[in-house]
């Protein structure tokens, strides 16, 4: 066993969170294990990051059950005709084969935060020192009356990527001019919050390209507002003049109902159709992290603001979709950026690594036409025990298609360099 320097022992002795200040290594451990549970923009972030820092000191073990991960993030280009599925697909060959992340490809079905074990649907289970949650969503299939997860074959969602993404655009590509699509818009708050207008701008961007000007988009939202609708409003109808209708709650009164089997969206004002209807429901946290026992009534984690540790477990971590991120919004570069704070402090747990204090920064890129991109970001750090903005900006309704250019080049760049972060 090493020997305590005087600074540990200080730390033994309690000044603040005593137990957590200890270095696992310290008090027997040759090498602390750190588990991390899904490997997308947080996960495979974290489970690189506590690897590549600790340079081979700490046993990483990720989670995640499908062997590929394809990113929400540009699934709307490659709905759009933008891009192709492989583009924006990846494999987690390189975190294993590079830093020696040992990659297991099941279903995590359950924490047992008392013998601090991760069970896998096979019946074998991993133990850990800390664990990072980062599960990304579970949509809420029955918060649109009358959908559920056998309707979402009928009338995708796609919002969690894969084979839902493949599905959609499937039924998009079997269009025909004159074919309308119907979208249900999530509540409030949700993963990704300019993603459905994006996704209609890239819908309309492919009937265009098609020729298919008589086709129409419908968004049914159940929100009063949504995130850049100046930018996204003006793109429509600089683009795509009459094909996009966006109908607030203040008009359709509410949603009654849907049948996908019937292409129809009912609300208090009207029946609206649909050749292809895309819902998008309600969603809360992972299904692991309310099975852990860490949500709170609002189905997501509540988390410490310095560090992303939730506040229910010391030894648990989450990070991205599933968490209570204050200011941010739930996206890929917030998981990401949430990610690099939270295994910075899991090396100070496991390994006496240096911290700082928590810095988080997002940037969310739209596109709404060829070479017409535009975005919306902000720096973060804790204040007063919550994560607030402290420096923000928007792209401009004035910018010249020079600017809105770059700054579609710009998203490209960014998409290059998040995933080589997320998978080396």
């Amino acid at each position: 066993m090493s020997t305590l320097t005087r600074r540990q022992f200080t730390k033994v002795l309690g000044l603040g969170a005593a137990a957590l200040s200890v270095p696992i290594h310290v008090i027997g451990q040759a090498k602390p294990k750190v588990v991390v549970v899904g490997g997308g923009a947080g996960g495979a972030t974290a489970a690189r990051y506590v690897a590549m820092n600790s340079k081979g000191a700490v046993d990483v073990t990720l989670i995640e059950n499908s062997k590929t991960y394809t990113t929400c993030f540009f699934s709307n280009l490659y709905l759009g005709g933008v891009r192709d599925f492989d583009s924006i697909t990846h494999s987690y060959d390189t975190l294993a084969s590079e830093y020696g992340i040992n990659v297991v490809h099941g279903y995590a079905a359950e924490v047992d935060r008392s013998a601090k074990t991760v069970t896998l649907n096979d019946g074998s289970s991993i133990n850990y020192d800390r664990l990072v949650l980062s599960p990304g969503i579970d949509l809420i299939f029955d918060s649109v009356p009358g959908y559920s997860e056998e309707a979402a074959t009928i009338a995708p969602h796609a919002w969690q990527a894969g084979p839902q993404t493949q599905l959609l655009k499937e039924k998009l590509d079997a269009l025909s001019n004159g074919d309308s699509v119907v979208m249900v818009a999530p509540p409030n708050p949700y993963r990704c919050p300019p993603g459905p207008y994006e996704r209609v701008s890239m819908m309309a961007h492919l009937f265009k390209e098609k020729g298919m000007t008589d086709s129409t988009i419908t968004i049914i939202d159940p929100k009063p507002k949504f995130s850049k609708q100046g930018l996204f409003t003006a793109g429509w109808e600089k683009h795509y003049p009459g094909m996009v209708e966006w109908i607030s709650p203040d008009i359709h009164g509410g949603i009654v109902g849907v049948d996908v089997n019937a292409g129809t969206v009912e609300t208090d004002f009207d029946t609206f159709e649909g050749t292809l209807l895309n819902v998008i429901p309600a969603q809360r946290a992972g299904a692991i992290a309310h099975q852990a026992e860490l949500v709170d009534n609002s189905g997501f984690c509540q988390i410490n603001s310095d560090s992303m540790r939730s506040m229910v477990d010391e030894n648990i971590f989450v990070i991205g979709d599933a968490s209570i991120a204050g200011a941010m919004p739930k996206s890929g570069f917030s998981a990401n950026s949430q990610a690099k704070v939270a295994a910075m402090h899991i090396l100070g747990d496991v390994n006496d690594g240096k911290t700082f204090p928590a810095k988080y920064s997002n940037t969310c890129w739209s596109m709404i036409g060829t070479d017409d991109g535009v975005k919306v970001g902000a720096q973060y750090a804790s204040v007063d025990g919550k994560i607030a903005s402290t420096s923000t900006f928007v792209s401009q309704g004035d910018e010249d298609d020079a600017m809105r250019k770059a700054t579609f080049e710009e998203s490209l760049g960014w998409y290059d360099g998040m995933t080589k972060d997320m998978f080396g």
